[in-house]
C-alpha cells in the first residue's frame, strides 16, 4: 500500500512537471531529461510510469478532458431543456479558457505532430467526434421536446462544437482581446436564436 501511493505520487509529480515543461518549452523542445528534473525522479522511474512523452502528453490530455467531460454532463444533468442545458454549458467558459491559459505551444506543436503520425492524430480527433456525438444527441433531443426547430442534428452539432473550439483558441491567442467567457455566453445565445422554434412553427 505504502508503494502504491509513492508511485502514485510520483506520477503525480511526473505529470506536473510535465505540464509545466510543455507549457514553458511547448511540446518538441520539452525533453523528457527536463521533466525528471523538474520532477526530482530518475528517468528509470520517468519510465516505469510513462514509455515515452508522447504517452504523457496523452495521459494529460486525458485528465483535462475527463475534467471538461463531467462538467458537461454536471450541465446536462442540472437543467431539462435544450436551450437551458447549452447556456449552462456556456457558462463553464471563463473556467475552460483558464485552464487552457499558457498550453497553445503545447496544444500546436501536438497538433502539427498529428498530422504527421496516425496514432497521434486518432487520439487528437477522437475527443472532436465524442463532442460532436454527444452535441448532436442533444439536439435531437431539443428537436423532440419542441424546444428546437426541425434541424439536421450532426449540421447542428458540427457547429457547436466548431463555435467552442475557435472560442478556445481565440481566448488562448489573445487572452486580453476580450472576455471570453462573455463572448461565449452571448455566442451561445445568438447560435441558440436561430435554433429555437418559433411560435408560429408550433
Amino acid at each position: 500500500m505504502v508503494q502504491q501511493r509513492r508511485g502514485e505520487e510520483t506520477r503525480s509529480r511526473i505529470l506536473e512537471a510535465a505540464v509545466e515543461c510543455f507549457a514553458q518549452h511547448g511540446y518538441d523542445r520539452a525533453g523528457v531529461a527536463e521533466i525528471c528534473h523538474r520532477a526530482g525522479v530518475t528517468k528509470g522511474g520517468f519510465y516505469h510510469h510513462f514509455p515515452g512523452k508522447q504517452a504523457l502528453f496523452l495521459e494529460l490530455m486525458g485528465r483535462w478532458l475527463a475534467r471538461l467531460d463531467a462538467q458537461l454532463a454536471s450541465a446536462q444533468a442540472e437543467v431539462d431543456t435544450f436551450p437551458d442545458k447549452l447556456v449552462r454549458m456556456a457558462g463553464m467558459a471563463s473556467q475552460v479558457f483558464r485552464e487552457a491559459s499558457g498550453q497553445l505551444p503545447m496544444f500546436l506543436e501536438f497538433w502539427t505532430r498529428a498530422a504527421r503520425e496516425p496514432e497521434v492524430w486518432q487520439a487528437t480527433i477522437a475527443p472532436y467526434r465524442r463532442y460532436r456525438a454527444f452535441f448532436r444527441g442533444m439536439v435531437e433531443a431539443g428537436v423532440a421536446e419542441g424546444t428546437l426547430r426541425s434541424v439536421d442534428p450532426d449540421l447542428a452539432a458540427q457547429v457547436i462544437v466548431s463555435l467552442a473550439v475557435g472560442l478556445v483558441l481565440q481566448g488562448v491567442l489573445d487572452p486580453d482581446g476580450a472576455d471570453w467567457g462573455q463572448v461565449t455566453r452571448e455566442s451561445i445565445q445568438m447560435l441558440l436564436e436561430g435554433l429555437r422554434k418559433c411560435a408560429d412553427e408550433t
